[in-house]
Order: C-alpha cells, then sequence, then structure tokens
C-alpha cells in the first residue's frame, strides 16, 4: 500500500516537472500562476484572521468552506485537462486493486497549486472563528477533514464522468468554463455589494443550515468548539468524517466499475437501416428551414462552426455571456443604463471579422467554389444570415431584459434601433476586414492568432470596431437631436425602424465592397488562413 502510494505521488511529482521542461513559457505561466493564486490566498488569510471577534465571522468562515467545496466539485468538468493523474484508466493495465488505488489517487491530490491555495483558505477560515485550546484542536482536524473532502469529490466527479471529459464532449465542456468564471465573477461582485451595505447578518440564516453539510460542517464545528458546545461539534465532525467515507467508498465503486468494464467508443456501432441513412444524409432540424442553394449551404456550414469547432465555440460563448452580463448586471446594480444593451450586439458583432480565419487550411475548398464577385457576396452573405440568426433574436432579448430591469420601456424602440445599426456596421465592416485582413487561428493551444499575424489581427478587429462606430454616426446623431430637442421624445420611437432599415443598407452597402476583393484575393487569403 505504501509502495503504491508513494509510487504514484512521485508520478504526479513527475508529471508536473516535465510539464514545466516543455518550455519556458508555461514555465513562466506556471511561476505566474502559482504566486498570484499563493498571494490571493495569503490575503484571503490575513483578511479572515483580522474578522476574529467580529460578529457573525463564523457565517463568512462556514460558507467560505462550502464555497471552496463547491469549487473543488466542478473544476473537473470545467478543466479536464489540468491534471493527467484525474484519468484513471490510464492505470487500467496494471495490477492495482481499487481501495489502494483510491489511498494513492487520494494522496497525489495533495499535490499541487490547488490543494495548497485551498488549504491556506481552509487554515484561515478555522483560524477566524477558533477560540482555546479546545478550538484548536478541532480546527486541526476540521482542515485536514475539509482539505480531505474537497480533494476526494473532485476525484468522484472526475471518475464518473471520465469517459465525457476524454472525448470531444469533454472538451467542449470546457469551453463553458468562460462563461462560469464570468457570471460567478459578476455574482460575487453583487454579492459584495449588498453585504457591504446590509453586513454580515445577512448570511447568517443560509450559514445556520450549511453549517450541518459536509465540509463546511467541520469549519462548523471549530466555532461550536469555541463555544464549548463540545457535542455539537462532535457530531458536525461526524458528519463530515461520514461524507468523506461515503465519498471513497463510491469512488472505490465506480473505479471497480470503470476499469473493468469495456470503453463504449471501441465498440462498432450498430448499421443503421439505409432508409434512416438516407434521412440523415438529407438533412434536418434547422437545415431544413433554411434558404435553398448557396445561401442555405454556406449558413448551414457557419452554424456546424459555431457547434463543433472549439475555438469558434470558446468566442461564442464569451460573447453571448458578457454581452448580457454587461448591460443586465449594471442595471441590477443600479449602475447602468438602458443603452448599454447595445454591447450586445458589439460583442456578438465581432463574430463577423475573419470568417475565413476559422476556416484555416480548409479555405482552398471554399476558394474553389468561388469564380466571380457574386459567387463572394453569395459566400460573404450566407456567413452573415447565419450571424444574424444568432445575433438578431440575442441583443433584442439583452434589450428587452435590460429595459424591464430598469423599468425604461420608453426607451425601448429607440435603444433596439440603435443596436440593430451598431449590428448591421459591424457585419459590414466586419466582411471587409475578412477580405483586407484575414489571419490565421491555430487549431492547438490556447492561441487566437498565429505567430506573426498579431498586429492583422489588432488592425482588423479595433480598426474595424472604430469604423463600425463612426458608421453609426448619423444613427447616433438622430438619437441626440431628438433626446435634446423640446418635444423630440414622442419621436423617438422612429429610431426603431430608421435604425433596422439603417443596419439592414449598411450591411448589404459592405458586403457588396468586399466581395469584389475577396474574389480577386483568393490565393493571398489562403496563405494567410494556413498559417496556424
Amino acid at each position: 500500500m505504501t509502495d503504491v502510494t508513494s509510487t504514484v505521488v512521485r508520478l504526479k511529482l513527475s508529471l508536473l516537472r516535465n510539464g514545466l521542461r516543455q518550455s519556458g513559457g508555461r514555465r513562466a505561466a506556471f511561476v505566474a500562476s502559482a504566486v498570484v493564486a499563493l498571494l490571493f490566498a495569503v490575503v484571503q488569510l490575513l483578511g479572515l484572521v483580522l474578522l476574529r471577534g467580529q460578529p457573525h465571522v463564523d457565517a463568512v468562515a462556514v460558507l467560505g468552506a462550502a464555497v471552496l467545496a463547491l469549487g473543488w466539485a466542478f473544476m473537473p468538468l470545467f478543466f479536464p485537462s489540468g491534471d493527467e493523474t484525474l484519468d484513471p484508466t490510464r492505470l487500467v493495465m496494471l495490477p492495482l486493486r481499487p481501495r489502494p488505488l483510491v489511498r494513492a489517487l487520494l494522496a497525489a491530490s495533495l499535490v499541487g497549486i490547488g490543494p495548497l491555495f485551498t488549504l491556506v483558505l481552509l487554515v484561515g477560515c478555522a483560524v477566524s472563528v477558533a477560540h482555546g485550546a479546545a478550538g484548536y484542536g478541532v480546527a486541526v482536524v476540521g482542515v485536514a477533514l475539509t482539505l480531505l473532502i474537497c480533494v476526494a469529490l473532485a476525484r468522484v466527479i472526475a471518475t464518473a464522468n471520465v469517459r465525457l471529459l476524454s472525448s470531444r464532449k469533454g472538451r467542449d465542456l470546457a469551453v463553458l468554463s468562460g462563461l462560469v468564471i464570468a457570471v460567478g465573477a459578476q455574482l460575487v461582485n453583487f454579492a459584495a455589494r449588498s453585504l457591504g451595505s446590509a453586513g454580515l447578518g445577512e448570511l447568517a440564516p443560509v450559514s445556520d443550515v450549511v453549517r450541518w453539510l459536509p465540509p463546511a460542517s467541520a469549519i462548523g464545528a471549530v466555532h461550536s468548539a469555541s463555544e464549548r458546545s463540545y457535542g455539537t461539534a462532535v457530531l458536525q465532525l461526524a458528519l463530515s468524517a461520514a461524507a468523506l467515507a461515503l465519498l471513497v467508498g463510491v469512488w472505490a465503486r465506480t473505479l471497480t466499475r470503470l476499469m473493468t468494464a469495456p470503453d463504449g467508443s471501441t465498440l462498432q456501432a450498430p448499421d443503421r437501416p439505409a432508409d434512416s441513412r438516407g434521412r440523415a444524409s438529407a438533412g434536418g432540424g434547422l437545415g431544413a428551414l433554411l434558404p435553398a442553394g448557396r445561401t442555405g449551404t454556406v449558413m448551414a456550414r457557419s452554424l456546424r462552426y459555431v457547434w463543433r469547432d472549439p475555438k469558434t465555440k470558446a468566442a461564442w460563448v464569451t460573447s453571448l455571456a458578457i454581452g448580457v452580463i454587461v448591460p443586465v448586471f449594471n442595471a441590477v446594480q443600479g449602475t447602468g443604463s438602458v443603452y448599454f444593451a447595445c454591447f450586445a450586439a458589439g460583442m456578438l458583432g465581432i463574430q463577423m471579422y475573419n470568417q475565413f480565419g476559422q476556416d484555416t487550411s480548409a479555405f482552398w475548398m471554399v476558394a474553389m467554389t468561388i469564380s466571380s464577385a457574386r459567387d463572394a457576396y453569395a459566400e460573404l452573405r450566407g456567413r452573415a444570415l447565419a450571424l444574424l440568426l444568432i445575433t438578431l433574436p440575442y441583443a433584442t432579448l439583452v434589450t428587452v431584459l435590460t429595459t424591464a430591469v430598469l423599468d425604461d420601456w420608453g426607451r425601448l424602440p429607440e435603444v433596439l434601433g440603435l443596436s440593430f445599426a451598431l449590428l448591421g456596421a459591424m457585419l459590414a465592416t466586419g466582411a471587409w476586414t475578412s477580405a483586407r485582413f484575414p489571419y490565421s487561428i491555430p487549431q492547438e493551444g490556447h492561441r487566437n492568432v498565429a505567430a506573426g499575424q498579431t498586429g492583422l489581427a489588432w488592425i482588423a478587429i479595433f480598426g474595424g470596431m472604430v469604423s463600425a462606430a463612426l458608421l453609426c454616426a448619423p444613427v447616433i446623431a438622430l438619437a441626440i437631436t431628438l433626446n435634446v430637442t423640446a418635444g423630440g421624445d414622442a419621436w423617438t420611437w422612429l429610431l426603431l425602424p430608421v435604425g433596422a432599415a439603417y443596419g439592414a443598407t449598411i450591411t448589404w452597402a459592405g458586403l457588396r465592397l468586399a466581395a469584389p476583393r475577396t474574389a480577386a484575393h483568393l490565393p493571398e487569403i489562403l496563405t494567410a488562413v494556413s498559417k496556424g
């Protein structure tokens, strides 16, 4: 048992060491992330220590432990590649029994920045509520139990979903990490503002329940022991210990099933009937609703990129998240404006930029179908319509939500018109910059621009955004004029049809302008997008 544990721990250390040897950039990123994480943990530790003796500090400590446990529970789902030892199937050919393997993997889980970060925060939570010899004694046990439950919870969830996490769908799931982080940061910001005005007492009702839920109950036991409620402290520790034993038991059974059952991905799927294959190849669902001819084909291809390509999906998820977070969360906090809803149209309009870059070297197949400016116009039009299929209803929804939160319904037509005009301007400039400043998007790694093309990307995106703002100047000027003119508020509804018509017209003009250049520079575009 000891040999297995020490071997797996050394394996974990070797994986970390060999990973850092791959490149200087990876070493720099690891050191920078470690320093930032530890500095943040130390600052939180000092803050929790300074809260000692304050009313309701126990609520902060208990809920802090619960939040840490939630983070460990969801971390494997969004960052499956962060720890190579999370996949126990790599050890399936070794003669290992489940329980010794569980102990070894649990010990290996305690190696790394994440466990150290969690340990520092848990120490802060325990110290903030510990008083007297009994309190500090229970704190040692409580911190150890909480840390073990956190890492065991991560292992159980990762093992139960290892087939998913090692598949393409699992890698696509990691794309949602940006959305979770963005939404979580806004929720934390909103909660901090609320607590700053209402005080920590608002946390007491929630913490009274959470202190009985493992692993937060182990930190609750520290507070109970400090208050000389020894029976309550023992019961809370027992709950955490029982939860740890349950997790280890479930983990062992899951490991047994995982390492003895065949992998479904290696089994041959049964042949479908000929008529089923025919129906599948003919297309259905949304594809049946798209226009016929080249336009519908291009739209279907673009929508498949959004759904299947990891880099494209990541860009869309980020834009969708930020597009709704900025206006709606600012409106909820009382610091926003209904005009912030235009941010959604701007974020989604960026997706029109570098349309050919997402094709990479496969752009040659598209180039083979373009023989004239008319073909190029049809290609760009299909891509713009596919983008509008998502952005138009989404921008409308965000505008309505922002208006509803601020209860400023009178400005809804005005803001919708501005959003449509901005979206049309970004589609126009995006089509032109796609033809004028194409760049490659590497399929591997985290870079979104190939080496040597960063300047092109900056010119395309920021130059296009400035140009789009300038193109919207007539609609913006009309909005300002109606708002400052006496009695002009009664006519602001005209901005909705004017903005929609202006956006459609400017989009058409931008596509017409970009089509001849696209048709005339196909070899140059192919060379630019094939460097990644």
